[in-house]
């Protein structure tokens, strides 16, 4: 499986070069913005994360081919996930663990990661269930973007608004391993940024799914177009062909991009409400 994975992504991102992107710190909004994310409250003060940055970042621009990674390959076996209709809903169930190796975290004093980032945190298993609408529907009007999970990758990780909990750039400032993800306190590895062992066979299918109900595609559409800020709506998102369950439709989707927001900017639908979570209350779903 591994291998096959990260052929399918290194296929898919050929058009996609390294090279310096505009610095997201600050570009927080209260309403729908392009090229923002419409935030849902405050962010913390002396919050934890990066204690320093590295020459990556420069004025208001960052380089990610001169970021450092997370070292190491750990596999994980038990990594489960699900997606299947049932009825009017798009049911999620996964224990978070990626169908792809991650670096070692916490991250090994000694290296260069660790002189920037001393992550303290373990991966480990989460119960998720979502329920999401297999039809979503546009909102009244864009919802905010909150902490913590917005949506969910089909290689079992979570994937999380741009930010840090400080509000920097957290893909310019955390240091990711080779799959641009990382755990944060309660264990929950997630992505704030494309990943390149995050791809599809296919390049108008689905890559995830946000709480809202609609899909999230990659960075490149079935014409090799990487796709980028000024191709998009407020929300990171546009109306066109996806092939869901096995058909091509017209439809809402958002895209990840290599440029900030990469993910999403606001919610175009309404946001599935998600209970407190804490570490899971005991084994991980079985499938």
């Amino acid at each position: 499986m591994r291998a096959g994975w990260l052929l399918a992504a290194a296929a898919l991102a050929v058009p996609l070069a390294a090279h310096e992107l505009p610095l997201g710190d600050g570009r927080a909004s209260a309403t729908p913005r392009a090229g923002y994310v419409m935030t849902c409250g405050a962010f913390m003060a002396n919050a934890p994360g990066a204690f320093r940055s590295g020459d990556w970042i420069a004025g208001d621009h960052w380089d990610p081919a001169r970021k450092p990674v997370v070292e190491g390959e750990v596999s994980w076996p038990n990594a489960r996930i699900e997606v299947a209709v049932e009825g009017e809903q798009r049911i999620v169930r996964a224990n978070n663990l990626p169908r792809h190796p991650t670096g070692e975290f916490p991250i090994r004093p000694g290296t260069r990661a660790f002189d920037y980032d001393r992550n303290p945190n373990h991966i480990g298993a989460q119960a998720i269930l979502l329920r999401l609408p297999a039809s979503p529907q546009p909102a009244a009007r864009p919802g905010c973007v909150p902490m913590g999970m917005i949506g969910f990758a089909l290689s079992g990780v979570a994937i999380f608004n741009a930010f840090d909990a400080g509000g920097r750039d957290a893909p310019a400032h955390e240091i990711q391993d080779r799959c641009n993800g990382r755990p944060e306190r309660s264990s929950q590895y997630h992505y704030h940024n494309w990943s390149p062992c995050l791809a599809a066979a296919d390049a108008d299918a689905p890559v995830g799914w946000m709480l809202d109900g609609f899909p999230i595609l990659g960075p490149v559409d079935g014409a090799r177009h990487e796709i980028g800020n000024a191709d998009l709506d407020e929300c990171h998102g546009r109306v066109g062909p996806v092939r869901i369950d096995g058909r091509l439709v017209t439809t809402y989707h958002y895209r990840f991009t290599l440029e900030f927001p990469y993910t999403i900017g606001c919610f175009r639908g309404t946001p599935v409400m998600l209970p407190h979570r804490g570490p899971p209350p005991g084994p991980p779903p079985r499938f």
